[in-house]
C-alpha cells in the first residue's frame, strides 16, 4: 500500500503544480487587462493586451489539461516568459514613464529566463518551472510596485 502511495505521489505533486501554474497565469491575464486602462498610449495597450491574452489563453488550457500538460508546462512557461520580456522591452522603447529603466530590466530578464526554458527543454521540466518562473514574477511584482500610479501629461 505504501509502494503505491510514494510511487502516485510525485504524479500528484506535480499535477497540483500544473493546476496551479494554470491558476497564476489566468489571475495574471486578468491583473494585465485589468491594467489596460492604465496606459497612456496606444501602443501600450496593445502590448499588455496581447500579453493579458496569452496568460489568460494559456492559463485556462493548462487548467482544462492538466496531466497532458505537465511536460509541455515548461515549454508554455518558456514561450509565455520569452513573450512577456520581449512586450515588456518594446513597452519600454515605446515609453516615456519615470520606471522606463526597470521595464527595460524586466524584458531582458525575462525573455533571456524564457529563452533558458526554450533552450533547455525537455531536460529541464523537473526543476526550471518553479525557479525560473518565480524569478520572472519576482521582477514583474517590483515593475509593478515601482511603477507610477497615475501619468502626468
Amino acid at each position: 500500500m505504501r509502494s503505491r502511495l510514494s510511487i502516485a505521489l510525485p504524479f500528484v505533486s506535480a499535477t497540483l503544480l500544473t493546476i496551479a501554474v494554470g491558476a497564476v497565469s489566468v489571475i495574471a491575464g486578468v491583473s494585465q487587462l485589468l491594467r489596460l486602462t492604465g496606459e497612456p498610449d496606444i501602443k501600450g495597450k496593445i502590448f499588455r493586451l496581447l500579453s493579458g491574452l496569452l496568460y489568460l489563453a494559456g492559463g485556462v488550457w493548462v487548467l482544462a489539461f492538466p496531466v497532458a500538460s505537465e511536460v509541455s508546462l515548461t515549454l508554455f512557461v518558456g514561450f509565455l516568459l520569452a513573450f512577456e520580456g520581449v512586450m515588456e522591452l518594446a513597452a519600454a522603447a515605446t515609453g516615456q514613464g519615470a520606471a522606463r529603466g526597470l521595464v527595460l530590466i524586466d524584458g531582458i530578464v525575462t525573455a533571456v529566463l524564457g529563452g533558458m526554458l526554450i533552450a533547455e527543454w525537455p531536460s529541464d521540466s523537473i526543476w526550471a518551472i518553479g525557479l525560473l518562473f518565480g524569478i520572472g514574477l519576482g521582477f514583474s511584482a517590483v515593475n509593478l510596485l515601482t511603477a507610477p500610479t497615475g501619468q502626468q501629461s
